[in-house]
C-alpha cells in the first residue's frame, strides 16, 4: 500500500489540530511535520521531501500559492490547499494543486483528496510508459474525446476536460468545480448552462448545486424514505435535494 509522507501547514492553531485529528483516521497517509508559516512550510517540505503537503494559502511570511510556486517541479509534493474559496481559487489551480479543500475542511474530502493524491503519485511514477502509450495512440482518440467535455480557461490558454473524465461537479457560488479522479477544475459558469452542456446518460443533475456520475455511486444515504446524499467510489459525499430524490432513485433503479 502507498503511504503518503505528508506535511501540514496552517497558522490557525485550531485548523491544524483539526487536520492532525482527520489524519490519524486516514490509512496509507503519515504525517512526518507541521509548520505554521510560508517561510517554515518551505524548510520543512525541503527538509523531509514529502509526497504530500496540505497548504493553508492565508498565512504570514509567505502564502501558500508563494510557496507552492517556489518548490522545483521536479521534486514538488502533491499539494492539496486549504483556504477561503472566491479569492484564490482560479490562482490555487495553477500550480497544478491535487485538490481545493474550503474551510471549515470536511473529513469526506480530505480523505477525497488524499486518496486522489495517491492516484496522482502513482500516475506520476509511471509517467514515463504513460506518455509513450499516448503518444503512440494520440491521433483520433484525442480528437473524439473533445466532442464532449468542457474547456477550462487558465492563465496561458485552456485545458480540455472531458465529460467522461468527471466524477462529480459542485457549485460555487459564480463558479463550479469539476471534479476528476486525479484533479479538480474550475470554471466560471452557471448551473443551468452546464445542464445544457453535459450529456445526461454520463452526468445527473442531484442538487441545485451538484451534479454526480450514476456509475459512481456505491451507496445512498435516506432521510426516511427519501434520498438525500451519495456517496461516490473516491468517498465523496455528493447532497441530493428534495426535489431531485425521486428522479435520482429512478436512475439508480432504487425505490423512494
Amino acid at each position: 500500500m502507498t503511504v503518503l509522507r505528508t506535511v501540514l501547514v496552517d497558522d490557525e492553531p485550531l485548523a491544524l489540530e483539526r487536520l492532525q485529528v482527520f489524519f490519524r483516521d486516514i490509512s496509507g497517509a503519515e504525517v512526518v511535520g507541521t509548520a505554521r508559516d510560508g517561510h517554515a512550510a518551505a524548510a520543512l517540505i525541503e527538509r523531509e521531501k514529502p509526497d504530500l503537503a496540505i497548504l493553508d494559502i492565508q498565512m504570514p511570511e509567505q502564502n501558500g500559492l508563494r510557496v507552492a510556486a517556489t518548490l522545483a517541479a521536479e521534486d514538488r509534493p502533491e499539494i492539496v490547499f486549504v483556504t477561503a474559496f472566491e479569492q484564490y481559487a482560479p490562482d490555487a489551480f495553477e500550480v497544478e494543486a491535487a485538490d481545493y479543500l474550503l474551510k471549515p475542511v470536511r473529513f469526506d474530502r480530505l480523505w477525497q483528496a488524499v486518496e486522489r493524491a495517491k492516484r496522482r503519485k502513482y500516475l506520476r511514477d509511471m509517467a514515463g510508459r504513460a506518455e509513450a502509450a499516448a503518444r503512440s495512440g494520440e491521433g483520433a482518440s484525442a480528437r473524439a474525446a473533445h466532442d464532449d467535455g468542457l474547456w477550462v480557461p487558465t492563465r496561458d490558454g485552456a485545458v480540455f476536460v472531458p465529460t467522461e473524465t468527471i466524477d462529480w461537479i459542485e457549485a460555487q457560488r459564480d463558479y463550479v468545480m469539476l471534479h476528476t479522479a486525479t484533479r479538480s477544475h474550475i470554471v466560471r459558469i452557471s448551473m443551468r448552462a452546464l445542464e445544457e452542456k453535459l450529456d445526461p446518460a454520463q452526468l445527473v443533475r442531484v442538487h441545485r448545486s451538484a451534479f454526480a456520475r450514476p456509475g459512481n455511486v456505491v451507496e445512498v444515504q435516506r432521510m426516511g424514505k427519501t434520498i438525500n446524499a451519495l456517496v461516490l467510489r473516491d468517498g465523496a459525499i455528493v447532497q441530493v435535494g428534495p426535489n431531485y430524490s425521486k428522479a435520482v432513485a429512478e436512475r439508480l433503479r432504487l425505490a423512494e
